[in-house]
């Protein structure tokens, strides 16, 4: 008896585990084969003037991250746009995005509007960033953006979100997305936070205004990785670095695994720039900077 107990126990499970599987057939027939238990892996870029771009390269990067005056030079001044992007044709590497949509004396919020100022240099940042193959500009712009004193916060929001709605037809137009960055409070006493960026994205209502992620301003405001996942669905690019004096990985020996596991859980698949202002030897700190990443990014 106890014999034919078990073997119908057997069998009953044989049977149980069977339909599992049939049923989990369709699901991973539905995923792409290098999907099912890829390790993950993200585009790495670096922000930095484009003649290092053969370097980065050679590094293994995907991308670099420009500058929107620098490499776009949305004024006056063809001649060095026209260089620059041939430049680009030559060398075949790509600018996935630019940095810097408005300088600190364009304002967006107060008073002292620049907003028919601020949409002529986005139109013509975003006409050129298609030209080059480009997919984001980065609209962080602490200065453009910083609330004046004793000036209504409210009144601000609206402000900001008005001209973002200007700008989202421009973006549309010309198929490069802007993201929004949240920055530290040291930087500017608006937009801190993914929330705050958020709310921005989501008045907006565009395909093309989507949320920027910048792991070095979340370590500052001590903002958890958990923000991440909470809003993950509007995050398309990245920015990193350490904390203390904004120095690429590897440096001071900051942990980004909790980031960056969370950037795995919502299944990121778009890039991750190091983003840093001053390097003592760009060449060096670079370098190591990839292979700590590099090594984060291979344990979560």
């Amino acid at each position: 008896m106890e014999s034919n107990q078990m073997n119908r126990r057997t069998f009953l499970e044989s049977v149980s585990g069977a339909a599992t599987y049939m049923a989990s057939l369709p699901l991973l027939a539905s995923l792409p084969t290098s999907k099912i238990n890829a390790p993950f892996q993200i585009p790495l870029g670096v922000f930095a003037a484009y003649r290092h771009a053969e370097y980065l390269r050679g590094l293994g990067c995907t991308y670099i991250e420009e500058a929107v005056g620098r490499f776009l030079v949305p004024g006056p001044n063809d001649p060095d746009f026209t260089m620059n992007k041939a430049q680009l044709e030559n060398l075949k590497f790509p600018i996935w995005s630019y940095v810097v949509l408005l300088p600190a004396e364009m304002k967006t919020v107060g008073s002292d509007l620049k907003h028919e100022e601020a949409l002529l240099r986005t139109e013509l940042a975003l006409k050129r960033a298609k030209e080059c193959g480009s997919s984001y500009i980065v609209f962080g712009s602490g200065g453009a953006r910083n609330i004046p004193e004793g000036f209504d916060r409210a009144t601000a929001l609206r402000q900001h979100i008005a001209l973002c709605r200007r700008m989202a037809p421009l973006a549309e137009k010309y198929g490069v997305t802007i993201a929004i960055e949240p920055l530290n409070k040291g930087e500017t006493n608006f937009i801190n936070s993914l929330a705050e960026g958020v709310e921005i994205v989501k008045a907006v209502n565009s395909p093309k205004v989507k949320l920027l992620c910048d792991i070095y301003h979340m370590l500052v405001e001590e903002e958890p990785a958990s923000e991440i996942i909470r809003f993950g669905q509007h995050i398309v690019h990245c920015h990193i670095a350490e904390k203390e004096a904004r120095t690429p990985p590897g440096e001071k020996g900051d942990n980004f695994r909790p980031y960056l596991s969370a950037l795995k859980q919502i299944g990121y698949q778009g890039g991750l720039s190091i983003e840093c202002f001053h390097y003592d030897n760009f060449d060096s700190q670079i370098r190591k900077g990839i292979l700590e990443l590099q090594k984060q990014i291979s344990e979560v």
